[in-house]
């Protein structure tokens, strides 16, 4: 009897902490949630932000626990095998994505989770709509998938680059001043079909600023154990920062909406990106009220009858 209240109490009091730090996790994220239900300027997101936090060590222990709560959501999310979740990632160079997966996913149980990374298109990539090589590695029921980079490249390397579009094989005739607008379109569509299947989409922009990525650079440079992560085409593409600001933008703009948000989450303080993104999944799984699913009367009377055969047995 004591042995069994003792851990109903137990029960009780890890469901309580598990609430309250759902309803951390809502308020952390509200500020940088942009669901196209109002104006939106990038300027006004600062990439030093940190909330109501100023040291690292606080987040770091809300993180941890995070952490843990995500690994309990993901066991029954992969359980449950109704809902998935994808995960998109997209920010300049040393904004921290691979950070980002490695902290914030350390939990997570490898089986129930996959990570893509979308680099150059392949030559049978650009002989397909530019989703093709996305929706083929879209999560399946109860996984959660991470897109480290995504067709969002689409509307912002491809658009900062003209060239590219040039080897896309498109029919001229498609390649009008329009076809931003209309890649937003389809990206929202895509998405909203995604949604009306049961996988929920998350969009996460690292906002991390030049100075803060200049920074990064010179470590890169400077440490010996950093050196393989420098490449010489991110200093390339740090020249067009600019444009870059302005197609993220126009992207975010477009293609925010309440069933597949973006998060502008700042990006100078990697404790505190890893913290909001975390938050983010947190709030975001917990809506969907997951449970291990529940045996029916006949298969609990089967499983009953196992578990006396398996006590009856002489060691």
């Amino acid at each position: 009897m004591l042995v069994a209240a003792s851990r109903s109490c137990t029960k009780l009091s890890a469901a309580m902490k598990d609430h309250k730090l759902e309803k951390t996790a809502a308020k952390l994220t509200a500020p940088y949630r942009v669901d196209g239900q109002g104006k939106f300027r990038l300027k006004h997101f600062d990439p030093a932000d940190t909330g109501r936090l100023r040291d690292k060590e606080s987040a770091t222990q809300l993180l941890d626990n995070g952490v843990k709560l995500l690994s309990r959501m993901q066991e029954k999310l992969y359980a449950q095998n109704r809902w998935s979740l994808l995960i998109i990632l997209q920010a300049m160079d040393a904004a921290g994505k691979d950070g980002v997966v490695k902290h914030v996913m350390s939990g997570v149980n490898p089986q129930g989770c996959d990570v893509y990374s979308f680099k150059t298109p392949s030559a049978e990539e650009l002989n397909h709509g530019y989703l093709w090589r996305a929706h083929k590695v879209v999560p399946a029921r109860g996984k959660i998938g991470i897109f480290n980079r995504s067709y969002y490249e689409e509307a912002l390397v491809v658009r900062v680059h003209g060239k590219i579009l040039e080897s896309q094989k498109l029919p001229p005739s498609l390649v009008t001043k329009n076809i931003w607008e209309e890649r937003f379109e389809d990206m929202r569509r895509f998405e909203r079909y995604l949604t009306r299947n049961g996988t929920i989409v998350l969009k996460f922009f690292l906002n991390v600023s030049r100075q803060e990525q200049k920074k990064r650079f010179l470590e890169r440079l400077e440490d010996s154990k950093k050196n393989w992560k420098f490449s010489m085409a991110d200093v390339k593409e740090r020249g067009y920062w600019k444009d870059y600001q302005a197609a993220y933008e126009d992207m975010i703009r477009n293609t925010a909406t309440k069933y597949a948000p973006w998060y502008v989450v700042p990006a100078d303080n990697k404790w505190y990106t890893r913290l909001v993104v975390a938050s983010a999944i947190i709030e975001a799984l917990d809506k969907l009220n997951l449970q291990f699913p529940d045996a029916d009367k006949e298969v609990k009377k089967k499983l009953q009858e196992v578990k006396a055969g398996l006590l009856a047995e002489k060691s």
